[in-house]
Parts: C-alpha cells; structure tokens; sequence
C-alpha cells in the first residue's frame, strides 16, 4: 500500500474527514488532500505529525507498514448489578465500572492540567495498572495495553469505556490547542464513587499522581520505553504484566525482597 492510500484508510478508520486532520497538521485541506492522491510529497514535519496522531513510528508510517483493519468500537453499557470479579493473575480482566471511577478519579485530580491530554492519561493508566499488578498482583482497571512507537496503548475496551461514558454525560472528550499541537483532552462532568476503590488503590493512584502527572508526553513515554513489559513485547501486541517482576532499576516500585 502506498503513503496516499495509506493514510487515507487510516483517517477513515479514525473516524476523520480530511479537513480534520489537515487542521491537526495546520495545513490546508486541499494540501492534505493532494497527499492522499499522490499528487504531493510529505515532508518531515507532516510525516511526524501523521504519526504522532496514528500512535505508530515515522518509518511504518512510510513504509504503510500499519493495521488497517477498522476496529468497531461500541459504548460499554453499565449495568449497576453488574458483580465486580476479582482479576486472574496470569491475565487481568476489564473491570468496565472500577475503570470509569478511575477514569473520573484522575481527571478530577489532573485532566485540567495542559499537558495531561490523551497520550499523558494513556502513560498514566499505564503506569498505575502496572505498578499496581508489580505491589499486589493485580490490576486496577485491568485494562490490556499494546506495544506501540509512542509507548503503552490501551485496547479498544478503554475507548468502549469513554464512548459509555460519554454517552451517560459522565464524560466530554474535546479538542484544545496544546503550542503547537491539537490536544485530545477527557474531561469529567461527575465526581468519581470512591466507593468503588478501595483505601490501597487510592492511595497508589494518588502516588502515581504525584509522581507522574507533571511529566510531558514526551517525559512519560521516554519512561515507558525503559519498562521491561514494554521492552519485551512486539510491536502491535499485547504488553504482559507478568513481566513487571522482571524490571530493572529504573522502573521497578518494590524492593527485591519485597512479597506480594
């Protein structure tokens, strides 16, 4: 597939007009659709930018090495009676309504921050799941995150949980001017059930807080890149917990002998 159809797909499976994403590169729409037809060629800035929206790197980018099957995302639909299953710990399980008290619980404390957009919160999640499941065994959410260019990916379960969300007017998902860039920023319309977390779980997430929601994108996904379940994983696939035993130094949030 070549750089024009390529991203073509890719905008269409992203639910993007053109224009869209022309005002995303701050160009013309007329400019970006010369790129799809082939009749202009990208340059540096507008391949980086591509890929900055795509999640993917420069190089898969333009050698229209990428997934361009179209996932279809459907709101979660929340049911009160639903029975909250405690996760395996080979493989975690989506806690759909433990993930929007989350959710609502780290915006309400940090979304409104300028630097916490939409890559920020996905490092964040990350870090809060992993370093959860490293101290206790478990995730909190137990969301299931991919290796991607830019760092930790949640799966399309995290975009079912927002869609759901929106829909209930928990949830206003918008658009800002970030210097130069457009931001994807969540933001909460209610205040999390704390009822749905427990006295460890806040405590670690106010931790994570602390320590991460300072960070640029470019900070959080810098650190990611020196975690060893990220490390380890394929490009595209699923990043492991178990593998958070496995940290080094500069990740790691036990001692080596400390038990679970």
């Amino acid at each position: 597939m070549n750089f024009g159809k390529t991203i073509a797909t890719m905008r269409k499976n992203a639910g993007m007009s053109q224009r869209d994403v022309a005002t995303k590169l701050n160009i013309a729409r007329a400019t970006y659709a010369g790129l799809e037809i082939g009749r202009r060629e990208p340059n540096l800035s507008v391949i980086k930018c591509l890929s900055e929206i795509y999640q993917i790197s420069p190089d898969r980018l333009i050698n229209g090495d990428v997934d361009t099957t179209k996932e279809v995302i459907s709101p979660h639909i929340f049911n009160k009676m639903e029975v909250d299953i405690k996760p395996r710990e080979v493989s975690p399980e989506l806690k759909p309504d433990k993930l929007r008290e989350v959710l609502l619980y780290v915006l309400g404390k940090v979304g409104a921050k300028p630097n916490v957009g939409e890559t920020v919160l996905y490092k964040i999640l990350y870090f809060i799941d992993f370093d959860y499941y490293e101290k206790y065994g478990q995730s909190i959410t137990g969301l299931s995150y991919v290796r991607n260019h830019y760092g930790p990916t949640p799966t399309k379960s995290f975009m079912e949980v927002v869609k759901g969300m929106e829909k209930a007017n928990e949830l206003e998902v918008v658009e800002t001017k970030f210097f130069n860039n457009v931001q994807k920023k969540y933001l909460p319309t209610k205040d999390a059930d704390l009822h749905e977390l427990s006295a460890n779980e806040l405590d670690h997430i106010n931790e994570e807080l602390v320590r991460l929601s300072a960070k640029t994108a470019t900070e959080l996904s810098e650190l990611s890149h020196k975690d060893t379940p990220w490390r380890v994983a394929k490009q595209g696939k699923l990043i492991d917990y178990r593998f958070v035993f496995y940290r080094t130094d500069l990740t790691a949030v036990t001692d080596p002998d400390d038990e679970l």
